[in-house]
């Protein structure tokens, strides 16, 4: 049901670096939603850090605030070392899903679609409209998105509203009527028990969170093989084996279902 933590992470991170899509200046576009705080930026950030073999923030984090910290549509590229390029797959973090006000779900479907610019700032209250200067009128194959990955808190799951849940389905009904693959990534799980604080290889142990994984997955009809629990880096001064291994599941995951949709769509 899970991914096995033996899982060689040096394999994990071959595959990420090597991964190049079959069409030359074709370019992965993964999309990042899902409810406040959860952890989108962070994610952003932990990939960076894993890719670099180091602590590295490019998203900017909001470590007080309980509303949504993301503002404006923002594409984030991850520089191949020092060489000046840049890996095939970009990540868009957008506003969060809040019960009153967050991100209008109409953007997100509008986003998918490669519709909308980078620096748009969105607004609770109305949708990007077609003359707005950020709307994009003839977006290319590589303004669209590739991949929907929905960031949860697994701590916050059975107090999340059910206007929220609905409008995860909404979106995650648009990008199926698109091709669109998705995937799930459940944040914070070191604060869900004691026993995955104190020893992270024990998310695959732990009954509660098998529970929301599983209760999720049947709620919002999402595979468990396409939910992935992962510990972002928060506080941590220095990298770790075990949360990197983590994180690469699901970035390699997250890249082979783009590469499919890209080849095979």
């Amino acid at each position: 049901m899970f991914p096995s933590l033996s899982r060689d992470n040096q394999s994990a991170l071959q595959y990420v670096k090597d991964y190049k899509p079959q069409t030359g200046n074709q370019q992965l576009r993964i999309l990042l939603h899902g409810s406040d705080g959860a952890g989108n930026s962070s994610f952003i950030n932990s990939v960076q850090s894993v890719l670099y073999g180091r602590m590295y923030t490019q998203a900017l984090v909001d470590n007080t605030s309980h509303d949504s910290f993301t503002r404006k549509y923002t594409t984030y590229k991850i520089q191949k070392g020092r060489s000046g390029t840049f890996y095939p797959f970009v990540f868009n973090d957008i506003m969060g899903l809040e019960q009153h006000g967050g991100v209008h779900v109409e953007d997100i479907k509008l986003a998918l679609k490669g519709h909308v610019m980078d620096g748009y700032r969105f607004n609770p209250e109305s949708k990007l409209s077609e003359d707005d200067r950020f709307y994009n009128k003839s977006p290319t194959a590589n303004d669209k998105v590739h991949v929907l990955v929905c960031v949860i808190d697994a701590n916050n799951l059975s107090i999340m509203s059910d206007k929220v849940l609905q409008k995860i389905r909404d979106i995650r009904a648009e990008a199926s009527d698109l091709g669109i693959p998705q995937v799930v990534i459940f944040t914070k799980p070191d604060e869900l028990s004691p026993e995955i604080k104190e020893d992270v290889k024990n998310v695959y142990k732990v009954k509660i969170l098998k529970e929301k994984l599983e209760k999720f997955s049947a709620d919002m009809g999402i595979p468990m093989n396409c939910i992935f629990p992962v510990k972002n880096y928060h506080e941590e001064i220095d990298i770790d084996s075990d949360v990197d291994s983590l994180i690469l599941s699901a970035l390699r995951s997250i890249i082979s279902f783009g590469d499919d949709y890209i080849n095979f769509r």
